[in-house]
């Protein structure tokens, strides 16, 4: 264990912290950012007296926000006894070995909390921070806590505007455990990063030692490391040793630079008018209260999570008539089954093909925030949302 680790961890055990994945979320000041780890800090600074010379290698900056990669457990064979979002990115840079054979690495310290603890508002303004870094670097790895990391993920998939490779990378082990795959998943992020193997790809998540589609990946386990994966599609590529291979491209990849962008440019949405959605479950007998009391609350839409082919209770079906009528909000069907399209749609009724729940609602959300009107939105949703696969005519 590393001497920044150790220090950590005496500290750690004498205060008898353990696991708080649902910390409030701690943001950094620009202040505070800039007195603890600088606005953006090199992680190979020229040593005094040497000369400098300008490197070939790409650009990557690591903007973290926490999470269980960089968590400080009680001690070194605790793998669930820890503090999620203690340890500075600039210091858990600094510990992998070799980096600078890959990349001229810096670091942002975004905020340091569990993915959970952030809100939408809180994604917006990290969508900008990558775009912003991305006006001077080749490619940014973004590490989160991974509860919502296919959220963060999706978010930034849908709303980043350079093309450049945007990897999300995190961990299922804190950093300080034995056989921890932090500094793996780091590594490797920032290899494929480097690799610029993904630029037009939009958000990539990558972790133990694979890579997927923003748009398409899920945690399917609350424990194990291979947590991550694309229903039914599988992950886009691996990575092993010095090779990044790439063995299918999300549909966006095929869009000619003209088309990739999607309408979400948050530069031109002010946050306070980012629109309210929430999730209604359904199960067997299941009641009006989830949608009538998200309506009351203010929300502009609902995504539904159904039965089988997106199938919702007879109650909660005449609640959405309701609200649609009175409300007129609209409603996007997903079904909770894990895997499978969905093709049911009406007045005010949006077919979430594909995406799972808690993607759908982040589609919702932004297409709400960007227009009220319901073909528009809808349009969207079949272009945007579906992302089917179109050759074009050679």
């Amino acid at each position: 264990m590393s001497t920044m680790s150790m220090k950590v961890l005496k500290t750690v055990l004498a205060l008898g912290v353990t696991a708080a994945a649902a910390a409030p979320v701690v943001r950094i000041p620009g202040a505070y950012a800039a007195e603890v780890t600088g606005t953006v800090v090199a992680s190979t600074p020229a040593a005094a007296g040497t000369s400098t010379v300008v490197s070939a290698l790409p650009k990557v900056e690591v903007i973290a926000t926490g999470g269980t990669i960089a968590g400080q457990s009680a001690d070194a064979t605790s793998f669930g006894n820890y503090r999620a979002g203690t340890l500075l990115i600039a210091d858990m840079v600094a510990e992998l070995p070799d980096k600078d054979k890959i990349a001229q690495v810096s670091t942002y310290q975004f905020g340091n909390s569990g993915s959970s603890a952030y809100s939408i508002p809180d994604l917006y303004d990290l969508s900008l921070r990558v775009d912003q870094a991305l006006k001077t670097q080749d490619a940014v790895v973004v590490t989160s806590g991974t509860d919502t990391m296919e959220e963060i993920a999706y978010f930034l998939d849908l709303t980043v505007r350079s093309s450049k490779p945007v990897i999300v990378t995190g961990s299922m082990r804190p950093w300080t455990v034995i056989g921890s795959d932090a500094q793996a998943n780091l590594y490797n992020a920032i290899k494929l990063a480097a690799s610029g193997k993904t630029k037009y790809f939009g958000t990539v998540l990558m972790l133990n030692d694979e890579f997927h589609a923003a748009r398409e990946v899920t945690k399917s386990n609350s424990y194990r490391t291979d947590t991550f994966v694309t229903p039914e599609l599988g992950a886009l590529g691996y990575i092993d040793e010095a090779g990044v291979r790439i063995y299918r491209a999300p549909a966006r990849a095929l869009l000619s630079a003209a088309d990739w962008n999607t309408p979400f440019d948050l530069s031109k949405l002010n946050k306070s008018n980012l629109a309210k959605v929430e999730i209604a479950y359904s199960y067997q007998d299941a009641g009006a209260g989830a949608i009538s009391s998200f309506v009351a609350n203010g929300a502009d839409g609902i995504v539904t999570a159904g039965t089988g082919a997106g199938g919702i209770s007879r109650a909660m079906s005449a609640e959405r008539t309701a609200a649609i009528a009175d409300h007129d909000t609209i409603f996007v069907t997903t079904t909770r089954t894990g895997s499978g399209s969905n093709y049911s749609s009406g007045d005010n009724i949006i077919a979430g093909d594909n995406l799972n729940a808690v993607h759908a609602r982040l589609m919702l959300l932004l297409s709400l925030s960007f227009s009220n009107d319901f073909d528009t939105v809808k349009g969207w949703f079949e272009t945007y949302g579906a992302a089917q696969v179109s050759v074009p005519e050679k």
